[in-house]
């Protein structure tokens, strides 16, 4: 079964009850400046007791720290410094783009599977079905669809040729 990758920016124990367990949490607290490690652990705790994985979305050093599955490098975030660190055998790292520029930022920081988006929403970094298919042709990296999913057009992921993809309404 291929992954799905569920952002979230709280914890809600309701919508995450609800996850298969081939969803993958990346929890993206961008609203806030403090870094709540006691909140971030209970969810961390609460998705392993429900053996999901869970990523911390750019911040690698505490997901290094915190012993999470991973961590999640935004398309804004052109930072190298992850390189240096030394990371757990398991320990994977992925990250966005929109662009074949962005795509190539992600190469050079080693991450796993490159985001791309936007798939189907219809806003400044649209690609659409066809672009989604040529930018991903540009990389040897394992693409994952986001942008814009929903049930209702879930099925359209069929003519890509890599089901995985990436929400937030989908799964609310």
């Amino acid at each position: 079964m291929k992954n799905k990758y569920y952002f979230i920016n709280k914890y809600d124990t309701n919508n995450i009850d609800k996850l298969p367990k081939e969803t993958i949490i990346i929890y993206r607290n961008y609203n806030s400046e403090k870094v709540d490690e006691k909140q971030i652990l209970k969810i961390k705790n609460y998705c392993k007791k429900k053996r999901l994985k869970f990523y911390l979305s750019n911040n690698i050093k505490l997901a290094i720290k915190l012993k999470f599955d991973g961590a999640y490098i935004p398309s804004f975030n052109k930072s190298m410094r992850h390189l240096s660190y030394s990371l757990k055998k398991d320990f994977k790292i992925i990250g966005s783009a929109h662009n074949l520029k962005e795509i190539k930022i992600k190469e050079k920081q080693k991450t796993k599977k490159i985001f791309l988006s936007s798939l189907f929403k219809k806003n400044k970094n649209f690609l659409g079905v066809n672009r989604f298919k040529l930018l991903s042709k540009l990389t040897k990296k394992e693409i994952v669809a986001l942008g814009g999913i929903s049930k209702n057009n879930k099925k359209k992921l069929s003519l890509l040729n890599n089901p995985e993809f990436a929400g937030i309404s989908y799964f609310e």
